[in-house]
């Protein structure tokens, strides 16, 4: 990995380029995130870079957080992440990563935790058919048949049935930068991105370069 930062989604938009084509993108606020702690192979047995992102007031801090951010001698941050950069040994303590580590063109993963959806059915869970809506039929929105009787005598496991929907950790693989604000630390990417407006999500360059 050679290239990552932290951002927030500030939602869904459209953009034109140059030729008049609309693009639906989503706007984040990426960084600026500070470098907190340097890894190295000497000290902790791999190299990384962690950074933080999002400022914290002091009360909602714990003595040990507050330790490692004074010794660091940056402000105290909400999230803090780890990335193991090719080029870690590069960075120092205090230094920024801005929105400008990326470039239009760059293909990148989105990170982040979907939206919650709570408990829900089987059809809008796993995309299950309804059965049919007359009075008679009584097999409305039902999940059907869970599995046989006597062979095999259980359910297989995973079975689409109802249950908690959301809220799961996911990446969006290979998606394009679409435009870089570097003066208001905003990156545009193309399509949608995971989780709801305001929440935490991870920009990394993409595994599959050249896919």
């Amino acid at each position: 990995m050679k290239k990552a930062i932290l951002a927030t989604k500030v939602g869904m938009t459209q953009i034109f380029n140059e030729d008049g084509v609309l693009t639906p993108v989503t706007v984040l606020q990426a960084g600026p995130c500070v470098v907190t702690q340097v890894k190295t192979v000497e000290n902790d047995g791999y190299s990384a870079v962690q950074v933080g992102f999002v400022d914290k007031k002091d009360y909602l801090v714990n003595k040990p957080q507050k330790g490692h951010f004074d010794k660091a001698g940056v402000s105290y941050k909400r999230y803090v992440r780890e990335f193991r950069l090719d080029n870690a040994e590069e960075f120092s303590v205090k230094d920024e990563i801005k929105a400008d580590v990326f470039v239009a063109g760059d293909k990148v993963d989105a990170t982040a935790v979907s939206k919650g959806k709570g408990f829900q059915g089987a059809i809008k869970r796993h995309g299950q058919s309804r059965g049919p809506m007359a009075h008679g039929s009584k097999f409305h929105r039902h999940a059907g048949s869970n599995g046989s009787a006597t062979t095999p005598g259980k359910v297989f496991k995973g079975k689409g049935m109802p249950g908690h929907m959301g809220a799961k950790k996911i990446t969006i693989q290979n998606l394009e930068v679409v435009r870089v604000d570097v003066e208001n630390n905003l990156i545009l990417v193309k399509g949608a991105v995971p989780g709801p407006k305001k929440s935490l999500v991870t920009l990394k360059d993409t595994v599959k370069a050249g896919k």
